[in-house]
């Protein structure tokens, strides 16, 4: 059986869209480096696809075009496409199943789809998109080309922080009703709640929003707990302000920590400690798949990009 992409990036030591432009942009790599991936090449008997000139038609599809990460993977998207020159058609579900539905529908007419944390179940995100190539990002859905943001690493480096801050009960602000990422972070918090003896009260879902932060302040602070992991670094911001005007300060009164490193959480005051996502590298990876896939060369198993813990100051010791 011939060798794929994903197994000359593993022989070569690189990554798979630094092997795939040593075969589509080579003028992009360092020469060591391109000699080594076309070496691995050699020597596993993979011969690339024949490349095409053709321009692509790319559709992207997202949950809320607002959201600052959603941002930050589109221009990355826009950024790796634009080096083939290949269009980009939007779709913004705005948290919306019924829009998502349509959206996908409409996106399966194009040359190629990225699914970005698309809210559907998975059996119908896949009998929508149909035989249409396409990439899931920040999602496993089985049978599908996914490029996954670790949900594991950087949420239990949070919870091990805080426990050594003297932490002993967390609350976790859940983030959109059907949000897989929501359900792999929450997870990944309770597993480790469990491991350092943490109590743990989960809050209901709301919006990934600041907003949706706010709306989940009284039930933060209604639980008594001294820290809280926010869904995303929007609703932290949301809780620390919703707190605020409660008469709870961060982080003399409670920790607070965020997930996904925005612009803005390095910004405000305090500075807000976050799990750090590979969000750009997420976009740029999914469009080099993408085109792989449409070449008929993507690879089967899923990709998952590491995360981190990033400290500021809107983490401290208890009061007390």
């Amino acid at each position: 059986m011939a060798a794929n992409l994903t197994e000359v990036a593993k022989h070569a030591g690189v990554s798979i869209a630094t092997a795939s432009r040593a075969f589509g942009e080579p003028d992009r790599l360092a020469p060591a480096t391109l000699d080594r991936v076309r070496r691995a090449a050699v020597e596993l008997g993979y011969t690339a696809p024949q490349a095409t000139v053709a321009t692509r038609t790319i559709a992207v599809i997202v949950p809320d075009a607002a959201n600052p990460v959603y941002a930050t993977l589109l221009k990355a998207i826009q950024a790796q496409a634009w080096h083939g020159r290949h269009r980009i058609v939007l779709f913004d579900a705005d948290e919306d199943l019924h829009r998502e539905r349509e959206s996908i529908e409409l996106a399966a007419r194009t040359d190629g789809v990225l699914l970005c944390s698309p809210r559907l179940p998975e059996r119908d995100v896949l009998a929508l998109v149909g035989d249409t190539p396409h990439v899931v990002v920040n999602r496993v859905l089985d049978g599908a080309v996914c490029v996954v943001m670790d949900a594991e690493r950087g949420p239990v480096q949070a919870v091990e922080h805080l426990s050594a801050l003297g932490h002993s009960h967390i609350a976790y602000a859940s983030g959109p009703h059907g949000s897989w990422a929501d359900e792999q972070r929450a997870g990944a918090v309770e597993r480790a709640c469990r491991r350092f003896g943490i109590r743990l009260s989960r809050l209901s879902h709301n919006a990934a929003s600041i907003q949706g932060g706010r709306a989940a302040s009284a039930a933060a602070v209604a639980t008594g707990a001294t820290a809280v992991i926010a869904y995303n670094d929007l609703v932290a911001l949301g809780l620390e302000a919703g707190m605020a005007e409660l008469g709870r300060a961060c982080p003399d009164d409670v920790s607070i920590v965020g997930i996904d490193d925005i612009d803005l959480a390095g910004a405000v005051t305090p500075s807000l400690t976050t799990v750090r996502m590979p969000i750009a590298r997420s976009g740029a990876l999914a469009v080099d798949l993408l085109l792989q896939s449409m070449a008929g060369s993507a690879p089967i198993a899923d990709t998952v990009l590491p995360s981190e813990l990033i400290v500021r100051r809107s983490t401290a010791p208890p009061a007390g």
